[in-house]
């Protein structure tokens, strides 16, 4: 997996960024024909380290990905003398690892990236890397093909110098329980003896970490063991969820805990047993993917983070699992198959961090309501006109052979769909604050909200006040006796008749006249007022292309659908026209100036096309993810536009989505199909001029992803 030619210990001579970092290592990587596409692996390293910086404490960098474009498991290893920044708390990294793994790669691979992984929380082992005279010598280093030169000097307990190799794969990794030598023999240099699935590693007490004999230790061995078991995970399942495994064991190691960890990583897992759960005393999560049959944990004091926690801190989370063990905290679990907003605010994120989360929590769960009823509701008005909404109920008027009726049955069941986008808001936005228990709180608040006409701006203070109320619910001290029924009886009850209290008497109207203030400002937009709001609805629906701002100005629109006025309508209509432009411009420019684009930029080139005429606006993520600093400002350049010009023309849509595909619904439509087409130009001239700029002031391709000097005549390098 990693060969001399795969090190550079002298990567700042040609890189001073994490993006040329893992450029200058993948290039050697491509030399090998390891990788097929160098611009398209780049593309999906930078999209991993979108979703989370991989820089961890200590100087370490960690760029890793699962791509297509790899032939084979990968290890790159750079070395920097004056530090990369990838985003570490503790400044930036000197030991650079780039792990390529192919999008099949098979378990054993997988699992020795793994043991990479752990060793990097080993400072013997970085130690070591540091000091490596040569590539050959970092090599064999990495590979654990022989000891560390000096095992005394790194304290190692048992001395024995041929055992080293094999340290992490039967100790590390096999332990069923811990040893007093388990740390000493762990050491630097042995990556790649573990089994192809590893198996959940159970740490008791080290007598050695208080010192052997002591009064104090004797005392300590005749204490009941406090057990923990925890559970670790990451997107990928290739690096972080083994560190946080091997720090959160280290932690434990030295505080006399008995900690049993499951890893669900790329390589598969092998499930705690039910023993060792019903035995534990709490739970720690690391996690930034949803926790695989949650349910196994229901009724443990639990500590949830996202998973860098657990790398960073991992002695505070245990001593936080020991707190909430003391006081009978228990956090109710998510249900089994929940989606990946379950624990949105239970992460070691800063509070706004969190309160977006718990936002997004409400709008992923209604934009299903808002897609099915909205269009149903339009089809409605398509087919029966637009006073298809006097019609009578279907349940006491229906004529088969008559299309008014057909069209009043798809309005109001529409309209009945849609009746439930606040509720549904309200009800998992505290969801996502505290699961379960949240759910009928939060839907009673949005039912209030409607009730009273507070709108969307009162679902979501209904979401947060019962997400807040079950929290404060869950914090109290019960006794063991009654815990079975408190999240089926009693978290509901008191906390729907708080947030029902809250909304109709103290919040909720207040709420609703801010609604309706804001509805009143909407309805007398015109003029230079309308088209600012659509300038800056187009640049936050096209910043983000499709993530939390991109939702937080569709959410405002499709709100505004629920009570429709002249100016809602307008808002929905420069919404949908903006949030269209990006995967629209990136096309054209794939068709117009191919030869500034990577070859697999141009095959999402040709998918962009029906994604942005379909108004999904992450169709343009995959260029934004590979040069974020010319595709980002050039979309929001064209959704600016484009937003201006929708509001300016006066354009009205009454459907929530589907792009062209309800263009006969909007009101003006041919000046809606002339924005959309203004904005598509603008993005699409912008980028290719600062990608053209690019090219000549970096013929080489250093500066970003889709270099073009080689890329028209680069073939696969498999070939």
């Amino acid at each position: 997996m990693i060969t001399a030619d795969l090190v550079d210990l002298e990567l700042d001579r040609s890189a001073d960024s994490k993006e040329a970092a893992a450029r200058a290592l993948a290039t050697r990587m491509v030399t090998l024909g390891r990788v097929t596409d160098l611009d398209g692996f780049l593309a999906d390293v930078a999209a991993r380290e979108a979703q989370m910086p991989t820089g961890l404490d200590g100087g370490i960098g960690i760029p890793h990905c699962r791509s297509a474009h790899v032939t084979e498991p990968t290890l790159a290893f750079g070395r920097s003398t004056t530090g990369i920044d990838f985003g570490a708390p503790d400044g930036p990294a000197d030991l650079i690892f780039l792990i390529a793994a192919p999008a099949g790669a098979d378990d054993a691979h997988l699992t020795i990236l793994s043991s990479l992984a752990r060793q990097l929380m080993n400072t013997e082992f970085t130690d070591a890397l540091r000091a490596a005279p040569d590539a050959e010598a970092a090599v064999t280093l990495i590979r654990g093909d022989e000891p560390t030169s000096a095992p005394a000097a790194a304290g190692d307990a048992g001395g024995a110098s041929t055992a080293t190799a094999t340290a992490v794969g039967s100790e590390a990794d096999d332990a069923p329980t811990a040893t007093a030598t388990a740390v000493g023999s762990s050491s630097a240099g042995a990556i790649g003896a573990s089994p192809a699935r590893a198996e959940p590693r159970a740490w008791g007490r080290v007598g050695t970490a208080h010192g052997s004999g002591s009064p104090e230790s004797n005392a300590d061995e005749t204490a009941p063991t406090f057990r923990i078991v925890a559970v670790t995970s990451c997107p990928t399942g290739i690096a972080h969820t083994y560190m946080a495994a091997e720090s959160l064991e280290n932690a434990a190691r030295a505080e006399g805990i008995e900690l049993t960890v499951e890893t669900q990583g790329s390589a598969g897992f092998t499930p705690l047993t039910a023993e060792a759960i019903a035995a534990a005393d709490a739970v720690v999560f690391a996690h930034d993917v949803p926790v695989r049959d949650k349910p196994r944990f229901a009724g443990k004091p639990t500590v949830d983070v996202g998973v860098k926690a657990a790398i960073n801190r991992p002695a505070e989370l245990l001593a936080e699992a020991r707190e909430k063990a003391a006081r009978g905290e228990i956090t109710a679990p998510a249900p089994a198959g929940s989606t990946p907003v379950d624990n949105a605010g239970d992460t070691g994120d800063s509070y706004g961090t969190k309160l977006r989360k718990w936002l997004m929590s409400g709008v992923s769960y209604m934009v299903p309501f808002v897609a099915a009823g909205g269009l149903l509701i339009a089809l409605g008005f398509a087919i029966g006109g637009w006073k298809i909404d006097k019609a009578p109920s279907v349940a006491d008027h229906f004529i088969w052979t008559d299309h008014t009726s057909w069209a009043a049955l798809l309005f109001q069941i529409g309209g009945l769909a849609f009746a439930f986008l606040v509720p549904v808001l309200a009800g998992y936005i505290a969801y996502g604050m505290a699961d379960r228990p949240g759910l009928v709180p939060g839907f009673v608040g949005g039912s209030v909200a409607v009730t009273i006409d507070a709108g969307f701006l009162g679902g979501l203070a209904a979401g947060l006040l019962a997400g807040a109320v079950v929290l404060g619910i869950q914090r109290v001290r019960i006794p063991p006796v009654l815990r079975g029924i408190m999240p089926v009886v009693v978290i509901p009850l008191i906390s729907a008749a708080v947030v029902g209290f809250l909304m109709f008497l103290v919040v909720g109207k207040p709420i609703a006249s801010l609604q309706s203030a804001l509805t009143d400002w909407l309805e007398g937009l015109s003029g230079a007022n309308a088209i600012i709001l659509g300038v800056i609805l187009g640049l936050m629906m096209c910043f983000d292309l499709g993530g939390p701002l991109n939702k937080v100005a569709y959410a405002f629109a499709i709100g505004g659908l629920t009570h429709p006025t002249d100016g809602s309508l307008k808002v929905m209509a420069a919404v949908m026209a903006a949030g269209m432009v990006p995967p629209l411009a990136m096309a054209l420019a794939t068709t117009v100036r191919g030869r500034l684009f990577t070859r697999t930029e141009r095959e999402n080139g040709k998918a962009a096309w029906f994604l942005g005429a379909s108004f999904i606006t992450e169709g343009a993520i995959p260029f934004a993810a590979a040069d974020p600093l010319r595709v980002i400002p050039a979309s929001m350049a064209g959704g600016a536009v484009t937003g201006a010009l929708s509001m300016a023309f006066g354009c009205t849509l009454r459907a929530p989505h589907g792009g062209v595909f309800v263009v006969p619904l909007i009101g003006q439509p041919l000046l809606y199909l002339v924005a959309v087409a203004a904005g598509v130009c603008v993005s699409t001239v912008v980028v290719v001029l600062l990608k053209g700029a690019r090219r000549t002031a970096d013929p080489a391709g250093d500066g970003g992803a889709g270099a073009a000097a080689a890329d028209e005549t680069r073939v696969p390098v498999a070939a």
